[in-house]
């Protein structure tokens, strides 16, 4: 008989290790096999909690969006943000140190090359998207006029976007990847000053 609470547990085992799979084998070799055996898990257990391994994986992308959306809340939790600083929060929570991770940079890669072909994968990246464009939005909303505020949301995500791709294939990620959060919030600065 299973111990009370051990489900929450075992699942994110489950997630944890199909995210160090994908970073060293890669989405298409990571299996329930090596996935398990990362895990110290039966493969079993993948069946019984997520139907198997597409329902897993699907549960590794919701946990790295999830992180995404706990970095701001965390961040965003101060009172009396300025719409200013609640951009630069924004672009701060897509540059954390998780997200910098090889296991998060390798499975977010694959993740976005995958989710052209798969219609779930696809839902969960313009649910992303959205995300992220309705929170910029938000603020340059507080600072600019509705189509100014639009255009900015616009770039400022495909620049978030574009700065982490840039820096998650770069030879010396670390250092890009401070560069790009500088560059973004410079360019937030641009927007609001011009």
């Amino acid at each position: 008989m299973p111990k009370v609470g051990m489900k929450p547990v075992r699942k994110q085992q489950l997630i944890d290790a199909t995210l160090e799979s994908i970073g060293e084998y890669g989405l298409q070799s990571t299996t329930i096999i090596t996935i398990s055996r990362i895990a110290g898990l039966s493969s079993g257990i993948i069946s019984h909690y997520f139907g198997g391994k597409q329902g897993l994986i699907e549960a590794t992308i919701m946990h790295l969006l999830e992180q995404l959306r706990l970095a701001l809340l965390e961040r965003i939790s101060v009172e009396g943000l300025t719409a200013n600083e609640r951009l630069k929060i924004i672009i701060e929570a897509n540059f954390t140190q998780f997200q910098q991770s090889t296991s998060a940079i390798k499975t977010w890669l694959s993740f976005w090359a995958e989710s052209m072909h798969d219609p779930k994968l696809k839902r969960l990246q313009n649910i992303n998207s959205r995300r992220l464009y309705s929170n910029l939005l938000f603020s340059f909303r507080q600072l600019l006029a509705e189509e100014q505020a639009q255009k900015a949301a616009k770039q400022t995500a495909a620049m978030i976007d574009g700065f982490w791709l840039r820096c998650a294939l770069s030879a010396k990620p670390d250092e890009e990847f401070k560069q790009a959060e500088q560059l973004c919030k410079s360019f937030i600065d641009d927007q609001i000053n011009h």
